[in-house]
This record gives C-alpha cells, sequence and structure tokens, in this order.
C-alpha cells in the first residue's frame, strides 16, 4: 500500500491534474519533501525541536554554570512558522507549506505540545527573573527538563507519524 503523501493544492480556479499527472506531482513533493528533511506523511519537519533543544541544553548547563541562567533567559519562544521563517533551513517555505498542508487533528495534536514546551519554558524563565538564588534556579532548571524533555520525544513521534494522546502528556505534567 503506498505511503499516504500530502498534496499540494491547485491554484485557485485551477483544477486538479489527471490521475497520472497527480500521482507524478504526489511523487515528485514526496520526494521534495523527504529532500528537505520533512516527513512526507505527516508534513512535519523534526528541524523546529531543535528550538526547543536549545533550551534544554541551556538548562541542562545550569546546575554546573550557574550564569547560564542568563543565556537560557534570552530565548524566545517561536511558531513552528515563525522558527521556519527566520531559520537558515534551505526549504523553509517548503516546511511551511507542508505544516499548513498537514492533517489539521495532526497539526493541533503537535500545536498543544509544542505550546506546553512554550509555556514551561516561558514560566521557568519568568521565574528565574525573580528568584535571587542559584539554587532556586538549578531547581527550576532540572524540573523545567524533566517535564520538557518528555514533551519532545512527543512531538518527535508525531513529526515521525506516531501518535500521542492527552494521557501521555498529563503523565509528564504530573512527575
Amino acid at each position: 500500500m503506498p505511503i499516504p503523501v500530502l498534496q499540494e493544492m491547485p491554484p485557485a480556479g485551477q483544477e486538479c491534474a489527471p490521475d497520472a499527472s497527480f500521482s507524478d506531482d504526489a511523487v515528485t513533493r514526496a520526494q521534495r519533501l523527504l529532500d528537505a528533511n520533512i516527513n512526507p506523511r505527516t508534513g512535519l519537519a523534526t528541524d523546529y525541536l531543535n528550538h526547543f533543544n536549545e533550551a534544554i541544553m541551556l538548562l541542562e548547563m545550569i546546575p554546573d554554570i550557574p550564569e547560564c541562567f542568563e543565556d537560557f533567559l534570552d530565548w524566545q519562544p517561536m511558531s513552528y512558522r515563525e522558527h521556519f521563517a527566520a531559520s537558515g533551513f534551505k526549504a523553509k517555505e517548503l516546511a511551511i507549506s507542508a505544516y499548513d498542508s498537514s492533517d489539521p487533528a495532526l497539526r493541533t495534536e503537535f500545536d498543544n505540545i509544542t505550546l506546553t514546551m512554550t509555556s514551561i519554558l516561558t514560566t521557568v524563565g519568568d521565574a528565574m527573573r525573580q528568584v535571587r538564588h542559584t539554587e532556586t534556579r538549578t531547581v527550576l532548571a532540572e524540573q523545567a527538563t524533566g517535564w520538557v524533555k518528555p514533551l519532545v520525544a512527543l512531538a518527535g513521534g508525531l513529526i515521525n507519524g506516531g501518535s500521542s494522546n492527552a494521557d501521555d502528556v498529563d503523565q509528564i505534567m504530573n512527575r
């Protein structure tokens, strides 16, 4: 059975191409997505997770190098579209287009996970701005890492065609 592939919609006012051409277009698009490291089944790219992995890396450094908290505070939240628009990713337009064409239910689930990660990271950043003790920042960094790392794994599973569910997110957040 062939793998389902995201299809580009024809420009407004044009009809879909005949089946043979449509299949060729689908194969070409799938290859373009694969070449760009975008999953052709989901329309999502793992490159976006680098945005969160950067924050995790900075948080993990805080226990050993406490002044790294300042670097973590420079981390700014970005949506999927914002990340690719601002990135040096070669196929950024394709990544955004594929995301926009992805299954709405999958995209919603993915966005909910990434919004949860963003919320955790921004809340921890706000808390770190308020506290004055290195030990408190260390505890915040360790807790945030413990929550965000599994969510990155869940998001990666969705990108790669797996699934998640609300119970997984709830279980992670209740640690």
